[in-house]
Protein backbone atom coordinates (compact mmCIF):
# COMPACT_ATOMS: atom_id res chain seq x y z
CA UNK A 1 0.00 0.00 0.00
CA UNK A 2 1.23 3.05 -1.03
CA UNK A 3 1.90 6.06 1.88
CA UNK A 4 -0.54 8.61 2.40
CA UNK A 5 -1.40 11.10 -0.76
CA UNK A 6 -1.22 14.83 -0.30
CA UNK A 7 -5.33 14.45 -1.80
CA UNK A 8 -6.72 12.35 0.86
CA UNK A 9 -9.59 13.63 3.08
CA UNK A 10 -7.91 15.17 5.45
CA UNK A 11 -4.41 16.47 6.83
CA UNK A 12 -2.29 13.18 7.47
CA UNK A 13 -0.68 14.45 11.05
CA UNK A 14 0.02 10.99 12.57
CA UNK A 15 1.57 7.68 10.64
CA UNK A 16 1.56 4.81 12.24
CA UNK A 17 2.88 1.93 9.68
CA UNK A 18 1.39 -1.59 10.44
CA UNK A 19 2.28 -2.87 7.09
CA UNK A 20 4.89 -4.95 8.02
CA UNK A 21 7.72 -5.53 10.74
CA UNK A 22 9.82 -4.51 7.68
CA UNK A 23 9.29 -1.00 7.05
CA UNK A 24 11.32 -0.01 10.69
CA UNK A 25 13.87 2.51 10.36
CA UNK A 26 17.36 2.34 11.87
CA UNK A 27 17.44 3.64 15.34
CA UNK A 28 19.85 6.04 16.10
CA UNK A 29 22.29 3.82 17.39
CA UNK A 30 22.29 1.61 14.49
CA UNK A 31 23.36 5.03 12.37
CA UNK A 32 26.34 5.32 14.47
CA UNK A 33 27.50 2.00 14.30
CA UNK A 34 26.97 2.20 10.94
CA UNK A 35 28.86 5.11 10.35
CA UNK A 36 31.78 4.19 12.48
CA UNK A 37 32.06 0.51 11.66
CA UNK A 38 35.33 -1.41 11.31
CA UNK A 39 34.94 -2.57 7.45
CA UNK A 40 36.92 -4.83 4.42
CA UNK A 41 36.13 -7.00 1.67
CA UNK A 42 33.75 -9.46 2.58
CA UNK A 43 34.01 -11.22 -0.02
CA UNK A 44 38.11 -12.03 0.58
CA UNK A 45 36.21 -13.02 4.02
CA UNK A 46 37.67 -10.26 5.82
CA UNK A 47 35.65 -8.07 6.88
CA UNK A 48 35.77 -7.48 10.97
CA UNK A 49 32.50 -6.31 11.65
CA UNK A 50 30.69 -9.09 9.22
CA UNK A 51 32.78 -11.90 10.84
CA UNK A 52 31.69 -10.46 14.36
CA UNK A 53 28.17 -10.45 13.54
CA UNK A 54 28.56 -14.12 12.15
CA UNK A 55 30.44 -15.65 14.99
CA UNK A 56 27.72 -13.98 17.30
CA UNK A 57 24.91 -15.36 15.20
CA UNK A 58 26.34 -18.97 15.49
CA UNK A 59 26.19 -19.06 18.86
CA UNK A 60 23.31 -17.60 19.27
CA UNK A 61 21.51 -20.25 16.88
CA UNK A 62 23.62 -23.17 18.68
CA UNK A 63 25.44 -23.91 14.96
CA UNK A 64 29.04 -24.12 13.58
CA UNK A 65 29.13 -21.55 11.40
CA UNK A 66 27.31 -18.44 9.77
CA UNK A 67 26.98 -15.88 7.04
CA UNK A 68 25.55 -12.62 5.99
CA UNK A 69 23.40 -12.52 2.83
CA UNK A 70 21.34 -9.85 1.80
CA UNK A 71 18.21 -10.83 2.34
CA UNK A 72 15.99 -13.83 3.75
CA UNK A 73 14.59 -14.92 0.05
CA UNK A 74 18.50 -15.47 -0.68
CA UNK A 75 19.15 -17.44 2.90
CA UNK A 76 16.39 -19.66 1.64
CA UNK A 77 17.22 -20.20 -1.64
CA UNK A 78 20.92 -20.52 -0.77
CA UNK A 79 20.02 -23.02 1.83
CA UNK A 80 17.60 -25.37 -0.36
CA UNK A 81 19.92 -25.21 -3.32
CA UNK A 82 22.91 -26.53 -0.88
CA UNK A 83 21.00 -29.41 0.87
CA UNK A 84 19.35 -30.42 -2.90
CA UNK A 85 22.49 -29.85 -5.45
CA UNK A 86 21.25 -32.48 -7.08
CA UNK A 87 18.44 -31.29 -10.11
CA UNK A 88 15.44 -32.58 -10.02
CA UNK A 89 15.77 -32.71 -5.92
CA UNK A 90 12.52 -32.57 -4.07
CA UNK A 91 11.73 -30.57 -0.87
CA UNK A 92 8.77 -31.46 0.84
CA UNK A 93 7.50 -27.49 2.46
CA UNK A 94 3.49 -25.84 3.93
CA UNK A 95 1.35 -25.07 1.09
CA UNK A 96 1.44 -21.83 2.81
CA UNK A 97 4.75 -20.84 3.43
CA UNK A 98 7.07 -18.14 2.56
CA UNK A 99 9.51 -20.49 0.53
CA UNK A 100 6.37 -22.02 -1.43
CA UNK A 101 4.38 -18.79 -2.00
CA UNK A 102 6.30 -15.08 -1.72
CA UNK A 103 10.46 -16.14 -3.22
CA UNK A 104 9.21 -16.07 -7.20
CA UNK A 105 9.16 -19.85 -7.27
CA UNK A 106 13.24 -19.42 -6.82
CA UNK A 107 14.03 -22.89 -5.80
CA UNK A 108 12.70 -24.11 -8.99
CA UNK A 109 13.24 -21.79 -11.58
CA UNK A 110 17.03 -21.12 -10.41
CA UNK A 111 18.32 -24.56 -8.51
CA UNK A 112 15.51 -27.02 -10.61
CA UNK A 113 14.47 -28.08 -7.20
CA UNK A 114 10.67 -29.09 -7.47
CA UNK A 115 8.27 -28.39 -4.03
CA UNK A 116 5.99 -31.03 -2.98
CA UNK A 117 3.80 -28.94 -0.81
CA UNK A 118 1.83 -30.36 2.77
CA UNK A 119 -1.06 -28.70 4.08
CA UNK A 120 -0.31 -26.25 6.97
CA UNK A 121 -2.62 -26.48 9.67
CA UNK A 122 -4.00 -22.96 11.25
CA UNK A 123 -1.26 -23.51 14.55
CA UNK A 124 0.89 -22.93 11.13
CA UNK A 125 2.65 -26.71 11.65
CA UNK A 126 2.27 -29.62 9.16
CA UNK A 127 1.14 -33.17 10.33
CA UNK A 128 3.70 -35.60 10.71
CA UNK A 129 2.13 -38.73 8.75
CA UNK A 130 1.57 -35.99 5.77
CA UNK A 131 4.88 -35.14 6.23
CA UNK A 132 6.00 -38.93 6.10
CA UNK A 133 3.54 -39.52 3.15
CA UNK A 134 5.17 -36.78 0.87
CA UNK A 135 8.20 -38.52 1.21
CA UNK A 136 9.32 -40.52 -1.86
CA UNK A 137 9.99 -44.09 -1.94
CA UNK A 138 13.50 -44.35 -3.42
CA UNK A 139 12.39 -47.57 -5.59
CA UNK A 140 10.67 -45.25 -7.11
CA UNK A 141 13.34 -43.31 -8.46
CA UNK A 142 12.73 -43.89 -12.32
CA UNK A 143 10.09 -41.49 -12.00
CA UNK A 144 9.39 -39.59 -9.27
CA UNK A 145 12.11 -36.92 -8.25
CA UNK A 146 14.22 -37.65 -4.96
CA UNK A 147 13.03 -36.16 -1.60
CA UNK A 148 15.72 -34.51 -0.03
CA UNK A 149 14.89 -32.07 2.38
CA UNK A 150 12.18 -30.53 4.58
CA UNK A 151 11.47 -27.08 5.07
CA UNK A 152 9.40 -25.78 8.45
CA UNK A 153 8.90 -22.16 9.45
CA UNK A 154 8.81 -20.58 12.61
CA UNK A 155 7.16 -18.31 13.32
CA UNK A 156 4.53 -19.09 10.37
CA UNK A 157 3.76 -15.43 9.00
CA UNK A 158 0.59 -17.00 6.93
CA UNK A 159 -1.00 -18.11 9.60
CA UNK A 160 -0.55 -15.28 11.88
CA UNK A 161 2.89 -15.53 13.70
CA UNK A 162 2.17 -18.89 14.66
CA UNK A 163 5.11 -20.56 17.00
CA UNK A 164 6.06 -24.07 16.52
CA UNK A 165 7.12 -25.22 19.58
CA UNK A 166 10.27 -27.36 19.90
CA UNK A 167 8.57 -30.80 20.55
CA UNK A 168 6.98 -30.02 17.12
CA UNK A 169 10.30 -29.31 15.85
CA UNK A 170 12.21 -32.36 17.18
CA UNK A 171 9.65 -34.42 15.86
CA UNK A 172 10.21 -33.32 12.77
CA UNK A 173 13.80 -33.76 13.10
CA UNK A 174 13.57 -37.25 13.82
CA UNK A 175 11.62 -38.33 10.73
CA UNK A 176 14.20 -36.53 8.76
CA UNK A 177 17.03 -38.52 10.28
CA UNK A 178 15.01 -41.40 9.69
CA UNK A 179 14.76 -41.15 6.11
CA UNK A 180 18.50 -39.93 5.60
CA UNK A 181 16.65 -36.31 4.56
CA UNK A 182 17.39 -32.58 5.65
CA UNK A 183 15.84 -30.16 7.57
CA UNK A 184 16.13 -26.22 6.83
CA UNK A 185 13.88 -23.44 9.38
CA UNK A 186 12.88 -20.51 7.84
CA UNK A 187 13.37 -18.65 10.72
CA UNK A 188 12.67 -14.98 9.54
CA UNK A 189 11.48 -14.69 12.61
CA UNK A 190 12.54 -17.08 14.90
CA UNK A 191 13.47 -14.39 17.43
CA UNK A 192 9.54 -13.57 17.84
CA UNK A 193 8.98 -17.20 18.87
CA UNK A 194 11.62 -17.82 21.63
CA UNK A 195 10.24 -14.99 23.45
CA UNK A 196 6.65 -15.91 23.04
CA UNK A 197 7.65 -19.32 23.56
CA UNK A 198 10.39 -18.72 26.29
CA UNK A 199 12.83 -20.93 24.40
CA UNK A 200 16.11 -19.87 23.61
CA UNK A 201 16.69 -19.92 19.97
CA UNK A 202 19.57 -22.26 19.87
CA UNK A 203 17.08 -25.34 21.21
CA UNK A 204 14.18 -23.85 18.70
CA UNK A 205 16.73 -24.81 15.69
CA UNK A 206 18.34 -27.68 17.58
CA UNK A 207 17.05 -30.36 15.35
CA UNK A 208 17.59 -28.24 12.11
CA UNK A 209 20.66 -28.74 9.90
CA UNK A 210 20.29 -24.87 8.93
CA UNK A 211 18.18 -22.22 9.57
CA UNK A 212 17.71 -18.67 7.67
CA UNK A 213 17.21 -15.57 10.58
CA UNK A 214 15.76 -12.28 8.86
CA UNK A 215 17.58 -9.27 10.78
CA UNK A 216 15.52 -6.34 9.15
CA UNK A 217 11.89 -7.71 10.11
CA UNK A 218 11.22 -7.21 14.30
CA UNK A 219 15.05 -7.21 14.69
CA UNK A 220 14.34 -3.77 13.42
CA UNK A 221 17.82 -3.59 11.38
CA UNK A 222 18.00 -1.85 7.98
CA UNK A 223 19.32 -5.17 6.09
CA UNK A 224 19.79 -8.66 5.62
CA UNK A 225 19.20 -11.80 6.75
CA UNK A 226 22.23 -14.73 8.38
CA UNK A 227 21.89 -18.38 7.49
CA UNK A 228 23.52 -20.97 9.77
CA UNK A 229 24.56 -24.44 9.47
CA UNK A 230 27.92 -26.56 9.49
CA UNK A 231 30.57 -25.31 8.74
CA UNK A 232 30.89 -27.41 5.59
CA UNK A 233 27.35 -26.08 4.71
CA UNK A 234 28.55 -22.44 5.50
CA UNK A 235 31.83 -22.88 3.06
CA UNK A 236 29.25 -24.16 0.10
CA UNK A 237 26.94 -21.49 0.89
CA UNK A 238 29.87 -18.87 0.28
CA UNK A 239 30.52 -19.92 -2.63
CA UNK A 240 26.07 -19.94 -3.64
CA UNK A 241 25.68 -16.38 -1.93
CA UNK A 242 28.88 -14.99 -4.35
CA UNK A 243 27.20 -17.33 -7.21
CA UNK A 244 23.63 -15.31 -6.68
CA UNK A 245 25.31 -11.57 -7.03
CA UNK A 246 24.87 -11.21 -2.90
CA UNK A 247 28.64 -11.57 -2.27
CA UNK A 248 29.39 -7.78 -1.42
CA UNK A 249 32.80 -5.69 -0.24
CA UNK A 250 32.08 -3.45 3.17
CA UNK A 251 29.23 -5.14 3.65
CA UNK A 252 30.05 -4.59 7.73
CA UNK A 253 28.50 -1.09 7.31
CA UNK A 254 25.14 -3.36 7.41
CA UNK A 255 26.24 -5.84 9.80
CA UNK A 256 27.17 -3.05 12.58
CA UNK A 257 23.35 -2.06 12.46
CA UNK A 258 22.45 -5.33 12.73
CA UNK A 259 24.63 -6.45 15.56
CA UNK A 260 23.44 -3.27 17.79
CA UNK A 261 19.79 -4.57 16.68
CA UNK A 262 20.63 -8.37 18.34
CA UNK A 263 22.13 -6.77 21.52
CA UNK A 264 19.12 -3.97 21.87
CA UNK A 265 16.17 -5.05 19.78
CA UNK A 266 15.53 -8.51 20.97
CA UNK A 267 14.71 -7.45 24.40
CA UNK A 268 11.77 -5.10 22.50
CA UNK A 269 10.13 -8.54 21.12
CA UNK A 270 7.69 -8.93 24.50
CA UNK A 271 6.39 -5.32 24.33
CA UNK A 272 5.74 -6.15 20.95
CA UNK A 273 3.94 -8.91 21.28
CA UNK A 274 1.84 -7.50 24.44
CA UNK A 275 0.70 -4.32 22.21
CA UNK A 276 -0.25 -6.36 19.36
CA UNK A 277 -2.65 -8.69 21.74
CA UNK A 278 -4.18 -5.23 23.18
CA UNK A 279 -4.53 -4.09 19.37
CA UNK A 280 -6.60 -7.51 18.85
CA UNK A 281 -8.49 -7.65 22.08
CA UNK A 282 -10.00 -4.43 21.01
CA UNK A 283 -10.13 -5.02 17.21
CA UNK A 284 -12.57 -8.19 18.58
CA UNK A 285 -14.79 -5.86 20.37
CA UNK A 286 -15.12 -3.85 17.13
CA UNK A 287 -18.73 -4.65 15.47
CA UNK A 288 -17.94 -5.79 11.90
CA UNK A 289 -14.59 -7.34 12.58
CA UNK A 290 -13.79 -11.06 13.30
CA UNK A 291 -10.56 -12.39 14.30
CA UNK A 292 -9.47 -15.14 17.08
CA UNK A 293 -7.42 -13.46 19.97
CA UNK A 294 -6.61 -16.64 20.96
CA UNK A 295 -4.73 -17.14 17.72
CA UNK A 296 -2.50 -14.09 17.86
CA UNK A 297 0.55 -15.29 19.90
CA UNK A 298 3.34 -12.86 18.46
CA UNK A 299 3.06 -9.57 16.45
CA UNK A 300 0.93 -10.36 13.34
CA UNK A 301 -2.78 -9.94 13.44
CA UNK A 302 -5.36 -11.42 10.37
CA UNK A 303 -8.73 -10.55 10.47
CA UNK A 304 -11.94 -10.20 8.34
CA UNK A 305 -14.23 -7.55 7.85
CA UNK A 306 -17.85 -9.84 8.01
CA UNK A 307 -20.65 -9.93 5.64
CA UNK A 308 -22.86 -6.81 5.79
CA UNK A 309 -20.54 -4.84 8.00
CA UNK A 310 -20.60 -0.81 7.00
CA UNK A 311 -17.56 -0.93 5.09
CA UNK A 312 -15.72 -2.94 2.62
CA UNK A 313 -12.28 -4.14 3.52
CA UNK A 314 -11.09 -1.77 0.62
CA UNK A 315 -13.11 0.63 1.80
CA UNK A 316 -11.97 0.44 5.56
CA UNK A 317 -8.11 0.38 4.24
CA UNK A 318 -8.42 3.68 2.20
CA UNK A 319 -9.96 5.42 5.27
CA UNK A 320 -7.51 4.35 7.52
CA UNK A 321 -4.89 6.01 5.61
CA UNK A 322 -6.65 8.85 4.98
CA UNK A 323 -5.86 9.08 8.80
CA UNK A 324 -2.49 8.04 8.68
CA UNK A 325 -2.74 4.36 9.79
CA UNK A 326 -1.39 2.00 7.37
CA UNK A 327 -2.03 -1.83 6.73
CA UNK A 328 -1.74 -4.52 4.13
CA UNK A 329 -5.30 -6.07 2.48
CA UNK A 330 -5.10 -9.86 2.28
CA UNK A 331 -8.08 -10.42 -0.08
CA UNK A 332 -11.05 -8.83 -0.66
CA UNK A 333 -12.38 -9.53 2.89
CA UNK A 334 -9.13 -10.16 5.05
CA UNK A 335 -6.66 -7.54 7.03
CA UNK A 336 -2.96 -8.05 8.02
CA UNK A 337 -1.62 -5.44 10.73
CA UNK A 338 1.99 -6.51 12.25
CA UNK A 339 3.64 -4.60 15.14
CA UNK A 340 7.15 -3.56 15.94
CA UNK A 341 9.41 -1.72 17.93
CA UNK A 342 8.48 1.57 16.42
CA UNK A 343 4.77 1.19 17.80
CA UNK A 344 3.50 2.84 20.80
CA UNK A 345 0.76 1.71 23.12
CA UNK A 346 -0.22 4.91 22.26
CA UNK A 347 -0.03 4.24 18.08
CA UNK A 348 -2.17 1.19 19.33
CA UNK A 349 -5.29 3.29 20.69
CA UNK A 350 -4.65 5.64 18.14
CA UNK A 351 -5.17 3.00 15.71
CA UNK A 352 -7.95 1.31 17.47
CA UNK A 353 -9.62 4.68 17.55
CA UNK A 354 -10.11 5.43 13.59
CA UNK A 355 -10.81 2.05 13.22
CA UNK A 356 -13.86 2.30 15.02
CA UNK A 357 -14.20 5.46 13.49
CA UNK A 358 -14.47 3.52 9.96
CA UNK A 359 -16.51 0.91 11.12
CA UNK A 360 -19.01 2.67 13.75
CA UNK A 361 -18.56 6.61 13.13
CA UNK A 362 -18.31 7.09 16.84
CA UNK A 363 -14.53 8.12 18.06
CA UNK A 364 -13.14 5.67 20.28
CA UNK A 365 -11.82 7.10 23.63
CA UNK A 366 -8.26 6.19 24.41
CA UNK A 367 -9.03 3.69 26.86
CA UNK A 368 -10.56 1.33 24.24
CA UNK A 369 -14.01 1.92 25.17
Amino acid sequence: MPPPTAGAARMVTRTVDLRSDTVTKPTEAMRAAMANAEVDDDVLSYDPSALRLETEMAKVTGKEAALFVPSGTMGNLVSVLVHCNIRGSEVILGNNSHIHIYENGGISTIGGVHPRTVKNNDDGTMDIDLIEAAIRDPRGEIVYPTTRLICLENTQANCGGRCLSVEYTDKVGELAKKHGLKLHMDGARIFNASIALGVPVHRLLQAADSASVCLSKGLGAPVGSVIVGSKSFIAKARILRKTLGGGMRQVGVLCAAALVALHETVLKLEDDHKKTKMLAEGLNQIKGLRLNVAAVETNIIFFDVVEGAKITAEKLCKNLEQHGILVMQESPVRIRVVLHHQISESDVQYALSCFKQALTGRVQEENGN
